[in-house]
């Protein structure tokens, strides 16, 4: 007999991109606009309309991490100034800080929710501090009502990272429409919905507004889309400040166009699915990750689960074993404190950051994307069961 035919690689996450997504790029294409333009100006015009408040100015960035750098820019923090944020991240949450020529200050997250502490935010807080960037880690939303009363009551600028957070609530509102000075949200490939790279700055005010989409492009004080499609000479500009290249093409916001469209369905599919792990790693040695509370929204970007005091393997033979079952997982994240540059520029160590680290050791993220079934969330739950036994 024949041995049996192994089960395809599961990746750990790939993106759900439809027929309406490939027309409309191929659309951009034939259309002659394929950098800024008119599809860029839609999406972002669709965007405000998604988070259903006519007061938000949306613009398009490269990135998430363009979003964050345009923010802190606009808000004129610079060298001298701090900036809190969580130890729990992606480097370019806090690399943006340094862009600017200002320090970061890394703080602990909650154990249990693994975003920042609000609590570790107020003792961190010095007089150089000018603003917190909170992390929605996973998909989970900080607790932003405390954040932003801390922020208020110490006359701090609050900046959003979203990256994880489309869609995710607080309070019945969607995240992007809370009182912060600005928020930034990625779409990059593993996201909740993506433009392969692309990121979106969403800001009530106006000042902020105005100055991100000045230095997006170069510095340049009239929109290029404006200048190249306009029917009379309009070949004048002028250079008001040493702006940045952060624009999103049009081909990507073809993408963006319908991703937007499918968000909701995408999050009812990862609710699902992170509703499916749950059930089926409930008797396991694992800490499995903190749900929203009732009545509002978790985007579930990741499924980050941890081993439990009583499991009697390692991590990291855990994460050997899901790959032997042709099962891709990964890690979110290697704390900001543990890598070389934050640890020696700051003297990290990681007793100062103990929820995190013992989060960081014991954490899997495991595979969640809207073009997985139950019987994949199934197959990894077999594969954690024989790895826990072990």
């Amino acid at each position: 007999m024949s041995a049996a035919t192994p089960l395809p690689f599961l990746h750990f996450a790939l993106p759900d991109i439809g027929e309406e997504e490939i027309a409309e790029v191929v659309d951009t294409l034939r259309s002659g606009w394929v950098t800024t333009g008119p599809k860029a100006r839609r999406f972002e015009t669709d965007f405000a309309q998604f988070l259903g408040d006519s007061g938000l100015h949306c613009l398009a960035v490269n990135s998430a991490t363009a979003g964050l750098h345009l923010a802190l820019e606009a808000l004129g923090i610079g060298p001298g100034d701090e900036v809190i944020t969580t130890t729990h991240t992606f480097t370019a949450t806090a690399e943006v800080v340094r862009y600017m020529g200002a320090d970061v200050r890394l703080v602990d997250v909650d154990p249990v929710t693994l975003n920042i502490d609000v609590a570790a935010v107020e003792q961190a807080i010095t007089p150089r501090t000018r603003a917190i960037i909170p992390v929605h880690y996973a998909g989970l939303a900080v607790d932003m009502p405390a954040l932003l009363a801390l922020a208020r009551r110490r006359g701090l600028k609050v900046v959003e990272d979203a990256a994880h957070a489309l869609p995710t609530t607080v309070q019945g509102q969607l995240v992007g429409t809370l009182d912060s000075d600005a928020t930034v949200f990625s779409f990059y490939a593993n996201k909740t919905m993506t433009t392969g790279e692309g990121g979106m700055l969403v800001t009530r005010n106006a000042d902020i507004a105005s100055r991100a989409k000045v230095m997006r492009l170069h510095g340049i004080s009239r929109d290029a889309f404006d200048r190249f499609s306009a029917k009379v000479p309009s070949w004048y500009y002028e250079i008001v400040a040493p702006g940045f290249k952060y624009n999103l093409t049009d081909i990507a916001a073809a993408l963006g166009l319908h991703q937007l469209r499918r968000a909701h369905a995408f999050a009812k599919i990862r609710v699902g699915l992170a509703q499916a792990y749950r059930e089926a790693l409930a008797d396991l040695p694992l800490i499995l990750p903190a749900d929203a509370p009732a009545g509002e929204s978790h985007a579930w970007h990741l499924y980050v689960v941890r081993l439990a005091p009583q499991a009697t393997c390692s991590r990291d033979s855990v994460i050997e074993h899901l790959y032997q079952e042709g099962i891709g997982c990964s890690v979110h994240y290697v704390p900001l404190h543990l890598q070389p540059y934050w640890r020696d520029r700051y003297a990290l160590k990681p007793t100062m950051f103990p929820h995190s680290q013992a989060a960081y050791e014991a954490m899997i993220s495991l595979p969640l994307y809207t073009r997985m079934t139950l019987d994949d969330v199934h197959r990894v739950a077999k594969a954690l069961r024989q790895a826990l036994a072990r």
